[in-house]
């Protein structure tokens, strides 16, 4: 080479190792949090969820706060592009008697922040392992303004500074409760496609500058086409956790019955792909790694009434009747009916002649844990707590699965 050409050589040599070296520092500052080498579980705690009278210090009575690493609370919403309270009284204000409260006493006037925040803090004190995180909710429309380019920023901050650095509206502290933000945009378009992208950028940018632990995970649907538009790759190198929702497979809103969450397709289901595997198969091939996936688990039941005797029920036409009824009701009728079950995924159902329900049970719940050990997934999601029975039969069944009975009695700190 003549020696006129080296310094030119030399100078591109330089120029390539930097720009390298840039896009590595990039890269490794938008990384997760890295998953931990056992299954996550998962829970979401529904803020109403004392209209049904379960609290958060049920969590230790069924058995589950022991059980779970998780728990995404539902919900924060969005108002003019910023993050807000969703509901001030049950989550700020409302007094707990003490004998709804995790900590025995009951709340005083006196206390600034009481409310499902405050029994949060306890449980968190009982289980300092335990993480929350905040999950955001609200309809696309409003999830599409606050991601705009003008907006994205201020409206990150506004989250980050409400829940993760606890300066709530009103002179409120809650600082160390949540962990993290869940991200549940139902869903965005193909239109929505880089500023979503960009929206978990700016979140995970915001929260690393806090500190390196605090987590960010986002809610993603079943149906292909509330994802093939979406680089999946790019949302999973911003977000912990890819929280799949695997259920509603079949509901109220077809009079055809099915099955709400089968872990395989099953013969005679006329819906192609309507099934968990199938689903994380497609997320498999949109880039997802399986240790990113929660797979979801819904503790929760659909009916339809005047179903045709065909199939004992299944995949007839009938008249759509309960919507998102509680595991433990379907617990408390389930000698009035006949247990069906597909043998391939599990899945059960119950049929009396006209009345069909679709839910899951221990089994199935079973099986899909073991799948989801197998095809080392990130761990399971749970939609939602207030499911289960009060002996906490599906949530140790999940623990049971994951070999963690040794685990209920260790993780809980002396209360104060």
């Amino acid at each position: 080479m003549p020696a006129s050409k080296r310094p030119r050589l030399i100078r591109k040599l330089l120029l390539l190792l930097t720009v390298s070296f840039c896009l590595i520092t990039m890269a490794a500052s938008a990384q997760p949090n890295v998953a931990k080498s056992r299954p996550l579980v998962v829970g979401y705690f529904r803020g109403d969820s004392m209209l049904r009278q379960f609290y958060v210090k049920d969590l230790i009575s069924r058995g589950s706060a022991p059980i779970l690493d998780q728990i995404n609370y539902s919900q924060a919403h969005i108002v003019d592009n910023r993050c807000a309270v969703a509901d001030p009284v049950a989550d700020l204000t409302y007094s707990f008697a003490a004998d709804d409260s995790v900590d025995g006493t009951a709340d005083t006037p006196e206390i600034p922040l009481r409310g499902n925040f405050h029994q949060l803090q306890e449980l968190k004190r009982l289980y300092p392992r335990l993480k929350i995180l905040i999950s955001l909710e609200g309809n696309p429309d409003v999830f599409v303004k606050a991601a705009q380019p003008e907006n994205r920023i201020a409206f990150v901050n506004s989250c980050v500074q409400q829940f993760i650095q606890g300066k709530i509206p009103g002179g409120i502290n809650a600082a160390g409760l949540f962990d993290g933000v869940d991200i549940d945009w139902e869903y965005p378009e193909e239109a929505d496609k880089l500023d979503f992208v960009a929206l978990l950028a700016e979140f995970r940018r915001q929260l690393n500058a806090i500190g390196p632990n605090f987590l960010l995970s986002v809610a993603m649907g079943t149906a292909r086409t509330n994802y093939q538009h979406l680089d999946m790759a790019a949302v999973a190198l911003y977000a912990d956790q890819i929280a799949i929702m695997n259920y509603d497979y079949a509901g109220p809103w077809s009079k055809r019955t099915g099955l709400v969450a089968p872990l395989y397709h099953s013969p005679g289901d006329p819906e192609i792909e309507g099934d968990v595997d199938s689903t994380i198969s497609r997320y498999k091939e949109a880039g997802v790694p399986v240790s990113r996936m929660l797979m979801g688990l819904p503790f929760y039941a659909y009916s339809w009434s005047r179903v045709a005797l065909d199939n004992h029920g299944l995949f007839q036409l009938g008249e759509p009747e309960r919507n998102d009824v509680l595991y433990n009701y379907v617990v408390s009728i389930q000698n009035k009916f006949t247990v069906y079950r597909d043998p391939k995924s599990m899945a059960p159902w119950l049929f009396d002649g006209t009345t069909f329900w679709t839910y899951d049970d221990d089994l199935s719940i079973g099986a899909k844990v073991k799948y989801a050990k197998e095809h080392g997934l990130m761990g399971v999601m749970i939609w939602e707590l207030s499911g289960d029975t009060a002996d906490g039969k599906l949530i140790k069944t999940i623990s049971n699965g994951l070999d963690r009975h040794d685990e209920a009695g260790t993780t809980a700190r002396t209360s104060r």
